[in-house]
């Protein structure tokens, strides 16, 4: 019986077969790839920075708030950490509260966190801020005992009066105090009320304000890890 196939055919057909075999081994190679990337990313362990705008980095492109800081220079250091900015502008300690949970789906090896600000500025009552600073902490602390925490403290101008804006600034270190973890005494120094390193609003600071604030926290971070 003669073979339904001829030369031609059969050169075809073995250069079909030999594409697709290409074509797989490529695609496991690059599967295979992916894979060992992800399994470098899970590996690494995770910084969270949790607060409002000026975590969020307003105004300025992310790379340069301080956070993002923060990642370039673990970078450059070959350090094996992951920042993750949890920063959302307008952000209340309640509102942090509430939102928190869908941060701790895994564990972050350092937590910062830096809220506050938005209350003292809309003059809530520091009875809540105080509260809800405390519940933040007793929830990272709860889901992950082995979490170190950094306070970021804040201060805010006299808007409120002396005594609200005195009382405000005394809830972070007695928070860090009760809670024993470390604390900053205040995130914005050599940066708030400064025009040169503020965006025109005079609150969120600019890249190079962001700069100041990254150095700020640097000492507290590199000891954390």
């Amino acid at each position: 019986m003669k073979s339904k196939f001829n030369g031609v055919t059969l050169v075809l057909l073995l250069g079909i077969i030999s594409l697709l075999s290409s074509c797989g081994s490529n695609t496991e190679k690059k599967e295979a790839a992916a894979g060992e990337q992800a399994t470098v990313a899970t590996t690494k362990k995770t910084i969270l920075f949790f607060g409002n705008s000026l975590t969020a980095g307003y105004g300025i492109d992310p790379e340069e708030s301080f956070a993002g800081r923060i990642q370039s220079r673990l970078d450059s250091l070959k350090k094996e950490f992951r920042v993750i900015n949890g920063g959302l502008s307008g952000e209340t300690t309640a509102g942090g509260l509430s939102r928190l949970d869908w941060f701790l789906e895994e564990e972050p090896y350092l937590f910062v966190l830096e809220l506050g600000g938005n209350d003292g500025l809309r003059g809530i009552p520091l009875t809540e801020t105080k509260k809800n600073l405390l519940a933040i902490v007793d929830k990272v602390q709860a889901k992950y005992p082995n979490t170190k925490i950094i306070l970021a403290g804040m201060q805010i101008p006299p808007n409120m009066g002396k005594e609200y804006t005195e009382e405000f600034k005394a809830i972070y270190p007695a928070v860090a105090k009760e809670k024993n973890i470390e604390l900053i005494p205040f995130l914005l120094e050599g940066v708030a009320g400064n025009p040169d390193l503020n965006l025109p609003d005079g609150i969120h600071p600019t890249p190079e304000g962001h700069r100041i604030v990254m150095e700020t926290l640097w000492p507290f971070i590199s000891k954390a890890l």
